[in-house]
């Protein structure tokens, strides 16, 4: 029996090795083949256009698979029959997404964004903290309009700008507002030009059609359009039809603001209104960010104005805003002081542009319009009862701009704060790590996830690098530590320290600029009757007394002219070195 039992030891010993052997080979014949696959769909996502990494792309794949009958049929939002409106009814707020770009596909980016109607959902990349599991994050956000690539441009017109076109072409003193908002490169301008040609041959047609029912309507007959374009630029308004001059804001003792010496051009055709369209378009101010080579730097807005063809009255008014290229802070701060401010006065208008279109969305009384420039613009955008805004929201897909495009969705979706929760939530998987509130939670969840990926490389080969994991199981593990989650894009409280003395800045040099140019102009008149003086002193029958005491009187208007600018140039220096020790901050 004992030797019986010695010599069936070592059989048993063989068999489980064999066994392991075999194992071992299968586990590496099926490594070997998922390499072989692996590299296939590589090959198949290139020749889709669609190149990057393999792993993430076919995540991605599966989400769209799982939420693929979703999508809704699009419908009208905007009230343009004329009422006051109620909440909701005076603003749409949508988004487009443009496809991946020859750039977008060298750096072998992958598609990041889906949008089924009336959603758009952002698959951020993510690897574990053993840098072998992939992962993805959905960010998911609801909006009146989600436009995917394949929508024509026609489409996203005819569902925001259009009504809008058609209700300020019955005139009767309404207004209407478009504004195109989005990363640098993500398909604003398109858009925006897109729908440009379409408003210009649009205007036209319903003004031929309409009848007229009393003098306030607008048709062919009675009314003449006319258009002004301009920029705001690092603080400045600037006429982009009329030699870039600089333009002042004022408000008169009615509270309505007027832009002085704004040109108006008479546009009789489409053609013309594409061509002073064009004309405005080329003179915009543009510079390289760390974000674009040629990032528009400016709010370009363009009005449109109905006016009557006899006394000039303005009956509405349309008004198409390109706004600049949103970037954030991270992406201007090596910039020079230029740079840095104009980054600040666009991140500080655009702030104060979404608090105005909350407020006229939500009926608040308070509509905070003198925060900015390009709101002060608009005013009777937002103040006025029948006034009507869309807002277009332009999404870049690649997979290295999920932090921008989570943002630009982020800012359209607070304008209107109806949050994906309320009624569609197309995923509820995110990252567990991340999500976790507490500490001491957290650091369960991941040892939970940790020895459950440890238990997978003991079952695989380490050397492989490609591992998936479902985050569902994790999923249901912390569903109940992540019930009372802090939202991770909390709101604003309003503009930094840094943008406040940005602010200041801009208003100082303006005031410094305008008083150092009326003391040019006074010197110049002085020196013309100095010359005057010298002519008179130097011929027969002086009067030396009178000319003592009026080149006593000019020199001492002149001393005190140079005082007020030294008054004025004081706080603008000290600014500038506040500005310069923020910069190192923020």
């Amino acid at each position: 029996m004992g030797r019986k039992s010695m010599m069936g030891a070592p059989d048993q010993t063989r068999l489980r090795i064999e066994a392991m052997e075999e194992q071992r080979s299968l586990r590496r014949t099926q490594m070997k083949q998922a390499r072989v696959d692996r590299a296939a769909e590589e090959q198949r996502n290139i020749s889709a256009g669609n190149p990057g990494d393999v792993d993430f792309i076919g995540l991605v794949r599966r989400w769209r698979e799982d939420h693929a009958g979703m999508a809704r049929p699009h419908r009208h939002t905007v009230d343009t029959n004329g009422g006051s409106g109620g909440k909701n009814d005076n603003i749409c707020v949508c988004i487009r997404k443009r496809p991946l770009n020859d750039k977008e596909r060298k750096k072998k980016e992958h598609d990041a964004v889906t949008v089924l109607h009336p959603t758009a959902t952002v698959h951020s990349a993510k690897l574990r903290v053993d840098g072998i599991h992939k992962y993805l994050d959905h960010n998911s956000f609801r909006f009146d309009h989600s436009f995917d690539e394949d929508s024509s441009t026609e489409q996203v017109y005819q569902y925001t700008a259009q009504p809008l076109v058609s209700y300020v072409c019955g005139g009767r003193g309404v207004r209407a507002t478009v504004f195109a908002y989005g990363q640098t490169g993500s398909g604003k301008t398109h858009t925006m030009s897109g729908i440009q040609k379409m408003v210009a041959d649009d205007i036209f047609s319903f003004l031929s059609d309409n009848v007229l029912e009393d003098d306030s309507c607008c048709s062919c007959d009675n009314t003449t359009i006319s258009i002004a374009i301009f920029e705001i630029y690092g603080g400045r308004i600037q006429d982009l039809l009329n030699k870039r001059n600089r333009l002042k804001v004022l408000e008169d003792g009615r509270g309505e603001v007027v832009i002085s010496g704004l040109e108006e051009f008479e546009a009789s055709t489409p053609e013309d209104f594409l061509a002073l369209i064009e004309a405005g378009q080329n003179n915009r101010t543009t510079h390289a960010t760390e974000a674009n080579d040629e990032s528009s730097r400016s709010h370009s807005i363009c009005q449109v104005l109905f006016r009557d063809s006899t006394s000039r009255r303005l009956k509405a008014k349309l008004s198409l805003v390109d706004l600049a290229g949103s970037e954030r802070g991270s992406d201007t701060k090596s910039h020079n002081r230029q740079r840095r401010t104009e980054s600040s006065d666009i991140n500080t208008s655009l702030l104060a542009l979404k608090e105005c279109i909350r407020a006229i969305d939500g009926d608040s009384r308070h509509v905070p319009y003198r925060q900015s420039k390009l709101t002060l613009i608009l005013k009777d955008s937002f103040t006025s009862n029948y006034a009507r805004t869309a807002m277009i929201a332009t999404l870049a897909p690649g997979s290295l701009s999920t932090d921008h495009t989570v943002n630009t969705l982020r800012y359209a979706d607070r304008i209107k704060e109806k949050k994906i929760g309320d009624s569609f939530t197309p995923s509820q998987r995110r990252s567990p790590v991340r999500q976790a509130k507490s500490p001491v939670r957290k650091e369960i969840v991941e040892e939970k996830v940790d020895m459950k990926e440890h238990r997978d490389e003991i079952d695989e080969n380490i050397s492989d690098n490609i591992l998936y994991e479902d985050d569902n199981n994790v999923e249901e593990e912390i569903q109940e530590l992540t019930k009372f989650e802090e939202p991770d894009n909390v709101e604003s409280q309003g503009p930094s320290e840094f943008d406040q003395v940005v602010q200041q800045l801009f208003d100082e040099e303006e005031q410094l600029l305008s008083l150092h140019m009326q003391s040019i102009q006074q010197n110049a008149e002085y020196i013309t009757e100095e010359n005057k003086l010298l002519e008179s002193v130097q011929g027969e029958n002086v009067d030396v007394d009178a000319y003592a005491l009026r080149l006593a009187e000019i020199l001492q208007h002149k001393t005190e002219m140079i005082q007020a600018v030294r008054g004025r140039l004081e706080p603008f220096r000290e600014l500038l070195r506040k500005e310069e020790e923020l910069s190192k901050k923020y």
